[in-house]
């Protein structure tokens, strides 16, 4: 018995991993993010700052993220090979000096919490996608705010990926926003 329970626990951790848990569509959609480089902001206002604002770090952080973009989704991965959705939300962050936690759950306690009205590149968007609860278990990075608001994460169904909030699914799953710097 004791030689099976791994393949008896490994459906649970796939099942309450990161990703949608409502089944993908077979359409194909691509969305392509380009960063342009903004100036660096002295004493950046982790609140009230404008959407115009946005610092080098921001920015090298979100271009680590969309460089993880068609990655394939593998629980607990932080590499080209596979990666979940707080793996993608680690590298991207403590590449560039920032101290972030593993999990998705964990990474929610972190940072000042926003509105989402007040929302810019960088920050983090928290979501629960498990049917019954409504425990954080998904993250996303925040890479466009300008006609909408475009997250960049990773899912069980399609791997690394740019989802738009609007999509009723993410809206729907959607918890709360944090600034982490």
């Amino acid at each position: 018995m004791k030689r099976f329970l791994p393949f008896l626990i490994l459906p649970l951790f796939i099942i309450t991993s990161c990703g949608s848990s409502k089944k993908a569509s077979r359409q194909k959609e691509t969305r392509t993010v380009s960063v342009k480089p903004r100036p660096t902001v002295e004493n950046d206002d982790r609140i009230e700052g404008s959407k115009e604002r946005l610092t080098t770090q921001t920015e090298n952080i979100i271009k680590t993220a969309l460089s993880y973009q068609g990655t394939r989704y593998r629980y607990g991965g932080m590499s080209k090979s596979g990666m979940d959705c707080s793996g993608l939300i680690y590298k991207s962050y403590t590449t560039h000096g920032v101290s972030v936690n593993r999990s998705s759950y964990e990474i929610a306690k972190q940072g000042v919490d926003i509105n989402l009205k007040k929302v810019r590149e960088g920050d983090l968007l928290f979501f629960a996608t498990g049917k019954k609860s409504k425990r954080i278990n998904h993250v996303g990075l925040v890479v466009d705010t300008k006609s909408e608001i475009l997250f960049i994460h990773s899912t069980t169904s399609r791997g690394v990926l740019v989802s738009s909030l609007d999509e009723g699914y993410w809206k729907y799953a959607f918890i709360k926003a944090k600034r982490l710097l």
